[in-house]
């Protein structure tokens, strides 16, 4: 599970409930149907109209995107993946790694080394991993821009709601108090609509797009693998080229973990 997306979630949460508490505002003014209705279903109602229905059939796919974390290979885990294959490769000629490619669970890295394989070119190879990065990332920017746009909508939308309440209560102006506490109403939905936008919408859609680049990163990372041993680079050469995607810190920890392996 991704738990900072629900702690951000219930940080955002408690900011507003006890900034309202602070104000001496009181948790009861937030149960407004008419509000809640206005922006919720009227950000539903804008996103329908906005995305066709094959765009929107994600969003439960997208949640889940969002609520958990996506099991993938670490860098320095590829890292030593592709050492050990350079090594097999040079060794035993490429053809050996046909038997590793159903030990492998990642598809997208089972079919690269299928191509290697296979013996196509490197730049064949790169070519065609390439464009399914690129329809990747063509998808996951469908995915996001349903959050920033829901994320545009809701603000607005609240500002609408906060009209309609002013209407209500300016309609009749013989009660002063009424008044009050009508034009008081009338900015919850303005207050959900901005809480909705800024709190969940955009930064869900950012969620979704710095997931995206994380996993753009390790597939790039794989196709460099692959074409080093499709190159017959030697797994040093590979594993220093490798080594530019690590932190200062993953690198010191996979220097340790070499120099324990060469020593036992």
């Amino acid at each position: 599970m991704d738990k900072s997306s629900l702690i951000g979630i219930i940080l955002g949460i408690i900011a507003v409930g006890v900034g309202m508490f602070l104000k001496g505002v009181g948790p009861e003014h937030l149960i407004n149907p008419a509000a809640i209705l206005i922006i919720i279903v009227g950000t539903a109602a804008s996103v329908t109209i906005a995305f066709p229905g094959s765009t929107l059939k994600k969003i439960p796919a997208l949640f889940k995107i969002l609520f958990t974390e996506k099991k993938q290979k670490s860098v320095p885990e590829l890292i030593n993946l592709f050492t050990e294959m350079a090594d097999a490769a040079r060794k035993e000629g490429i053809l050996s790694l046909e038997t590793k490619i159903d030990e492998i669970d990642d598809q997208f890295l089972a079919s690269g080394l299928q191509l290697a394989v296979d013996g196509q070119s490197p730049e064949f190879i790169r070519d065609v991993m390439l464009e399914k990065i690129d329809a990747m990332e063509k998808r996951h920017q469908e995915g996001a821009a349903i959050f920033t746009q829901a994320g545009t909508y809701a603000p607005t939308l609240g500002v609408l709601g906060a009209v309609v309440g002013l209407i209500a209560a300016l309609a009749d102006m013989s009660d002063i108090d009424a008044i009050g506490h009508a034009i008081a109403a009338a900015f919850i939905a303005t207050l959900l609509g901005i809480f909705t936008g800024y709190v969940m919408w955009h930064p869900f859609a950012n969620k979704l797009r710095q997931k995206s680049k994380k996993e753009v990163e390790i597939k790039e990372i794989m196709i460099e693998g692959i074409i080093s041993i499709t190159n017959g680079e030697s797994s040093k050469v590979l594993r220093d080229k490798l080594s530019s995607y690590l932190t200062t810190s993953e690198l010191a920890k996979l220097s340790q973990e070499k120099n324990s392996n060469e020593e036992e």
